[in-house]
C-alpha cells in the first residue's frame, strides 16, 4: 500500500557547519557536504530521508525542521491555512533542486513543504 506525501528532508540547526560535519560524521557515519555559498551543509545517513545543517546564530528549542513532499506548495499552503495552520515562509526556489516553504501547524510546530524540480521522485 502506497502512502502519499513522505518526509523528504530533515534540517538540523547548528552554530558551526564544520563542527557539525565533524560530530555527525564521527558519531553517526553520515556523509556531509558543505555548501559555503549557502551557509549550509547537506548530509546523507545511508537511507532516506537525507537532510541538512542550517547555520544559525542561536539554537532554539524544537529547532529541527523536516520537509514533506507535495505536488503543489501554494495549494497545500492554502489547505494548511484553511485547517488552522499558518504560512511562515512562502514558496521559495532552491536553485537546481526545487521549491520549498514553511508553515506552522495548529500547535505552533514549524514544518516544511518541498516540491522537487524533477518530479520523478
Amino acid at each position: 500500500m502506497s502512502v502519499g506525501n513522505p518526509i523528504v528532508h530533515l534540517e538540523i540547526p547548528v552554530l558551526d557547519l564544520n563542527k557539525a560535519r565533524e560530530f555527525y560524521s564521527k558519531v553517526f557515519g553520515w556523509k556531509v557536504d558543505l555548501i559555503p555559498q549557502m551557509d549550509y551543509a547537506l548530509f546523507e545517513t545511508g537511507t532516506p530521508p537525507s537532510g541538512g545543517f542550517n547555520k544559525v546564530d542561536k539554537i532554539k528549542p524544537g529547532g529541527c525542521l523536516f520537509y514533506i513532499s507535495v505536488d503543489d506548495i501554494e495549494k497545500k499552503l492554502k489547505e494548511i491555512e484553511k485547517a488552522g495552520g499558518k504560512t511562515v515562509r512562502k514558496k521559495t526556489e532552491i536553485p537546481q533542486m526545487g521549491w520549498d516553504a514553511t508553515f506552522t501547524d495548529i500547535f505552533g510546530n514549524e514544518l516544511g513543504l518541498f516540491t522537487p524540480m524533477n518530479k520523478s521522485r
